[in-house]
């Protein structure tokens, strides 16, 4: 079977094809049987050897759909042939995956593989910064950044669903369907100051929460976006991964206007608040995200919550869809499939 590895740090080019034996499910474990596999944004950070989650060398990929085809001793044989989802702690670009039985949910008879690809991290993620610690309420608004990437359709869907009014920070050609899917408010970051137009959108109130995965001044901008009471959710630096090898001078940088700017004299005089979300290191009792997951994935039945598919690729080809993430052209998730 093939798996796809990075092997030292640089460009796309790095990830290499690999022909390997199939793996075999060790105790409480299932093999599944990869028809897609999530590309994240943690995974190209893990290329360029920014994230720990990901020590190169090693087979990148958080999440997978598939079907079960083998299963460990102890783990019930009633997972066989079962169409399922799941998280990992990496090795998701391969043809074959096992994961603790633990870590497996059915999939909804409805949906299909790459929804299941594109669910897991896309849409803990969004529920842990917009529901449960971003606690978004109806008569609040929200700013998210990245809006037409995975966690910010993610978020929309999620913000829509509570109510909240939705302001999305995305590039020009994204705005039509962001604006089919909820969001109220379009600005084009590339064209316009989010910060001055948040303020021209709220009357000068500013927003309730925030979703910023860009990190640096953005960071800094973004917490004087920030209403009285108003919260900052953050979920990534990719501004630290503007380049094709690392930029630790970016990382640095970043990281010391991050500091200079969130004190917590800084956060009380104004009544505001800054948390952080991060899948690949949260210490939380599996059965906890478990239990997350299930209650999306009833959210996904009702039809209240959609993966939107932003780009598909063979396995071979996961070098070009790195490189479509890191061109910011996406509307969605981008996935593999074997």
């Amino acid at each position: 079977m093939r798996q796809v590895w990075i092997e030292r740090a640089g460009p796309p080019d790095v990830l290499t094809v690999r022909e390997v034996e199939e793996p075999t499910p060790a105790a409480g474990e299932v093999r599944i049987r990869v028809e897609a596999a999530g590309v994240n944004f943690g995974d190209i950070m893990g290329r360029l050897g920014t994230y720990p989650a990901l020590p190169i060398p090693c087979v990148p990929g958080f999440e997978v759909g598939g079907r079960v085809d083998a299963v460990g001793e102890g783990a019930d044989e009633a997972w066989l042939g079962r169409s399922v989802l799941s998280m990992l702690p990496r090795g998701g670009y391969a043809d074959a995956v096992c994961a603790a039985a633990s870590a497996v949910l059915e999939r909804p008879a409805e949906m299909s593989a790459q929804e299941g690809a594109a669910f897991p991290v896309n849409y803990l993620t969004a529920h842990l910064l917009v529901e449960r610690m971003g606690a978004l309420t109806p008569d609040e608004t929200v700013l998210i950044h990245s809006a037409g990437g995975g966690v910010g359709t993610a978020a929309v869907q999620i913000a829509h669903r509570i109510g909240a009014q939705i302001i999305g920070c995305a590039s020009g050609h994204k705005h039509d369907f962001l604006k089919s899917v909820g969001v109220d408010h379009c600005i084009d970051y590339t064209q316009e100051d989010f910060e001055t137009r948040v303020r021209d959108i709220t009357g000068g109130r500013g927003v309730e929460l925030i979703l910023d995965p860009i990190g640096g001044r953005s960071f800094r901008k973004s917490c004087r976006c920030l209403a009285p009471t108003g919260r900052l959710g953050i979920f990534g630096m990719s501004s630290v991964a503007t380049g094709k090898a690392r930029n630790w001078l970016g990382s640095l940088k970043a990281a010391w206007g991050t500091r200079l700017r969130f004190t917590p004299p800084g956060l009380m005089s104004q009544s505001v608040g800054v948390f952080g979300v991060n899948l690949g290191n949260l210490g939380i009792d599996p059965e906890r995200l478990r239990s997350w997951l299930t209650s999306l994935l009833e959210s996904y039945h009702e039809g209240a919550l959609r993966p939107v598919i932003g780009g598909t690729f063979p396995l071979e080809s996961a070098a070009d869809a790195h490189r479509l993430i890191e061109s910011r052209q996406n509307v969605g998730k981008v996935l593999l499939l074997p």
